[in-house]
């Protein structure tokens, strides 16, 4: 589908708005084409006293009527063709946002946030730009055009005519010209504007390290860069203009000269009257906005193509992970999980992330997850939710390969703290209650308890109507841990994964959620990936991965017994907090 073919399929759902606005366009123009002819007719009969006062008022209220038709007119074109581009806009906006919803985390990986956030700005107002605005130059210099011209050589001269449209022929050769050039220019602009939304967008979410690393005087200059660029990229679209724009001038101004003398000279011999000359006049100036509108349309049908194509270039990316048609609907999801000689090689690695993983987890287990950090254990968690597609019969749901199971059963049967503990800016409350089906305060306080976070949050000020502000900022990590936690019991899902969710709370309030959820999750499966030993002692299979590969198996007694990486991680970080029990003791003494 080309660029053309692709816009006409959101102009046809408008096509009635669109018919009603040229409709009332075309009358417009065909009643603005009066006016210079009446003032002719007025100029005629004054000058030959062959018109009284009655003839003139009568013409006078003519001319009243139709500029009141005009009016009218105007209003209902303006009506018809901006409200169907906006509604295009929309709707193109809508589709776009529910594709990129669509997309596989891949993706993202590949495409900065700040050039998407352009296509979904600037590039959609060229478009409707394009649809709109330019495509009403276009009809209206046309129409109108072909009505003066025809009514300059009907009503005063063929020849006058011919001679005062001679310079225009330049507009035509100007157009085509800038036509050419000013696409890629535009294509240009608009990666530079991606490049400083993206570089903008990181610098304020990054602010908190910026000011600790002191590193603004460098950011600015950064921004400098990127902001000049952007400057000399809309320059170069501006010289061009600073030539159409001239030019437009001079050839106004040529048929104008051409106008006052050959016109004055017929209107001596007497060829044409008074009258005529001073309609063809009129007649020449309600060309000057044609010649303009030509110059802005194209300029806006070419940012409007570049636009389209960027735009476009979403639509035809596909998701690499996605229902096909070997998926199959399935009824209920017990948490049953087999890792069968699972491989997995990320996209542009040569190397496997993941290495021949063999595990049977049966539903209701805790499975913990240990390993040194870059090993494989948040690939594990994204392969599980699916995030990234595995090969046949290497991951299997209930007995089920995970590439049949419907991606919205499959997550919606999987509770998932993240490490990054992303939280939407708004209320608590919204937050926790992010995967419900409603916020129900009962729930919510029930799965607040069992993330130990209830007590914190009764003690703000506004309680669950607290706005947690962007990404979570006016919380704590161990807050926002906690209220992540919160927002995945609220599933109640027959299997949580816990990707390294207690890192950032005491050892005391980790022992207490472990407790809860050993409780309330009884008969569920629970996946806990962490790097203390002490989060995962107690869970029914331990997997030490290493290297991509499962080093590892067992519970944390056999693996004692084993003295291989386990045994040395738990010696280890028992002799870090002995070290740090008499680090304290130590302090205090000399507190004391």
């Amino acid at each position: 589908m080309n660029a053309f073919q692709f816009i006409c399929q959101y102009i046809r759902r408008h096509r009635l708005q669109y018919v009603l606005g040229i409709l009332t366009l075309f009358f417009v123009d065909y009643a603005n084409i009066f006016i210079p002819k009446l003032t002719g007719v007025i100029t005629d009969g004054l000058t030959a006293h062959s018109m009284d006062w009655g003839d003139v008022k009568k013409n006078l209220l003519y001319l009243f009527l139709l500029g009141l038709s005009l009016a009218v007119g105007r209003f209902f074109w303006r009506y018809f063709l901006f409200g169907a581009s906006r509604s295009i806009e929309k709707e193109l906006r809508n589709d776009m946002f529910a594709h990129l919803e669509k997309m596989d985390v891949e993706y993202y990986n590949e495409h900065k946030t700040g050039d998407l956030m352009t296509r979904f700005t600037s590039d959609l107002n060229a478009i409707r730009m394009a649809i709109g605005p330019a495509v009403i130059s276009v009809f209206d210099a046309s129409v109108m055009t072909l009505m003066v011209i025809f009514q300059m050589m009907y009503y005063v001269s063929v020849k006058l005519t011919l001679l005062t449209l001679i310079p225009m022929l330049l507009i035509l050769f100007g157009e085509i010209y800038y036509g050419k050039i000013i696409r890629p220019r535009f294509t240009a602009r608009q990666e530079a504007v991606s490049d400083l939304t993206d570089y903008v967008q990181e610098s304020f979410s990054g602010i908190r390290v910026i000011k600790a690393f002191v590193r603004e005087k460098s950011q600015r200059y950064h921004f400098l860069k990127e902001n000049t660029n952007t400057m000399e990229k809309n320059l170069n679209i501006a010289k061009i203009q600073c030539f159409i724009i001239p030019l437009l001038d001079v050839v106004i101004g040529l048929s104008s000269l051409i106008t006052l003398i050959y016109g004055g000279y017929l209107a001596l011999l007497g060829d044409i009257t008074l009258g005529r000359f001073v309609a063809f006049n009129q007649y020449i100036n309600m060309l000057v906005w044609p010649m303009l509108a030509c110059g802005d349309s194209v300029n806006m049908f070419s940012q409007g193509a570049a636009s389209i194509h960027r735009v476009q270039e979403i639509f035809d990316s596909k998701p690499e992970v996605a229902d096909t048609d070997k998926t199959e609907p399935v009824d209920e999801i017990k948490g049953d999980i087999t890792f069968n000689h699972l491989s997995f090689i990320h996209r542009g690695h040569s190397e496997p992330t993941l290495e021949d993983i063999n595990l049977h987890v049966p539903a209701g287990t805790t499975l913990a997850i240990i390993g040194r950090t870059g090993n494989g254990k948040s690939t594990l968690v994204n392969l599980l939710l699916h995030l990234y597609n595995t090969k046949p019969g290497m991951l299997l749901i209930d007995g089920k390969d995970i590439n049949t199971i419907p991606l919205k059963t499959l997550r919606e049967n999987i509770g998932y703290v993240p490490q990054d503990n992303f939280l939407f800016s708004d209320t608590l409350k919204s937050n926790i209650a992010f995967g419900a089906e409603d916020e129900d305060m009962g729930a919510i306080i029930s799965a607040t308890r069992a993330a130990c976070i209830h007590e914190n949050i009764v003690q703000f000020p506004d309680g669950y109507e607290t706005i947690v502000g962007e990404r979570g900022v006016t919380l704590s990590g161990g807050q926002k841990q906690r209220s992540s936690i919160a927002r995945a019991l609220m599933k109640n899902a027959p299997i949580l994964i816990l990707d390294d969710a207690l890192s950032a709370v005491d050892t005391d309030t980790e022992e207490h959620i472990l407790h809860n959820l050993k409780k309330n999750r009884a008969g569920k499966t629970t996946i806990l990936i962490a790097h203390r030993i002490s989060t995962i002692q107690n869970a029914d299979i331990i997997m030490v991965l290493e290297n991509g590969t499962a080093a590892e198996i067992g519970n944390h007694a056999s693996l004692m017994e084993q003295h291989g990486i386990y045994y040395d991680m738990f010696e280890k970080q028992q002799l870090e907090a002995a070290k740090g029990e008499a680090q304290g003791r130590s302090n205090g003494k000399e507190d004391f």
